[in-house]
C-alpha cells in the first residue's frame, strides 16, 4: 500500500482592479470604493543563537554574541571578528586580537553650584525698572534703560519697544487693578504703586 502525501500550496489573494469613474456633477454623494486588504507578509523565523559547550577537557568555549554585544570593528583578516573566550579572556579567533574592555564609568560628586538666576523677560525687567525709578516712561526709554542696566537684552528683534508695549497693555487689560503697570498718558507707563 503506498502512502501519498498531500502538500498544501499557499493561496494567493487576487484583488479586482476597477477603473475610476468620472465624478458626478450632481449633489449626490459618490460611492466609496471598497477597501482592499493589504498583502500579508510572511514572518521570518526568529534568530537562534548557538552556543557550543566545552567538554570536561580544557577546550575553549566559542560563543556567538547578539548584534548588540558584538564589537563594531571589522577583523583585519576579513569580515567580522569571531570572538572566543579562553580562561576568562576574550580574543578574536582569526586575528588573535584581544577584545576591547568596556570603559569604567567614574562618577564625580556633584559640585556645589550657585543657584542659577532666572533671566528676566522684557515685561518683568520693565516692571523692575519702573519700580526703581518711580516715574512714568515710554517703551523706547524703558528698552534703552533695561539694556543699559543689563536686566534684559533684545534677542535680535526689530521692534522690542512695540512688543513690550503690547505686553504691558495686555497685562493691564487682563489683570486690571492687580496689574504691575498703570497707563499715565498716551504711550507712558508707571508702576502701579506710584500714581
Amino acid at each position: 500500500m503506498s502512502k501519498s502525501k498531500t502538500v498544501k500550496k499557499p493561496t494567493k489573494s487576487v484583488s479586482k482592479v476597477t477603473k475610476a469613474k468620472p465624478k458626478p456633477t450632481s449633489s449626490k454623494k459618490p460611492k466609496v470604493a471598497a477597501k482592499k486588504d493589504p498583502p500579508v507578509a510572511e514572518e521570518a523565523p526568529p534568530a537562534v543563537a548557538t552556543v557550543e559547550t566545552a567538554s570536561s577537557r580544557s577546550e575553549p568555549t566559542v560563543t556567538e554574541l547578539s548584534p548588540s554585544e558584538q564589537q563594531p570593528a571589522d577583523c583585519p583578516r576579513g569580515g567580522a571578528h569571531e570572538w572566543r573566550e579562553d580562561d576568562g579572556e576574550r580574543f578574536c579567533d582569526k586575528c588573535k586580537e584581544p577584545a576591547p574592555t568596556a570603559p569604567v564609568e567614574t562618577r564625580s560628586l556633584p559640585s556645589v553650584e550657585e543657584p542659577k538666576v532666572k533671566k528676566l523677560s522684557a515685561i518683568d525687567a520693565a516692571a523692575k525698572l519702573l519700580a526703581e525709578s518711580g516715574e512714568p516712561l515710554n517703551c523706547q526709554q524703558m528698552i534703552a534703560q533695561i539694556a543699559a542696566k543689563g536686566y534684559w537684552t533684545s534677542p535680535g528683534g526689530k521692534t522690542p519697544a512695540a512688543t513690550l508695549y503690547s505686553s504691558i497693555i495686555r497685562e493691564i487689560k487682563l489683570k486690571g487693578a492687580a496689574s504691575r503697570f498703570i497707563k499715565t498718558e498716551r504711550g507712558k507707563f508707571a508702576p502701579a504703586t506710584v500714581s
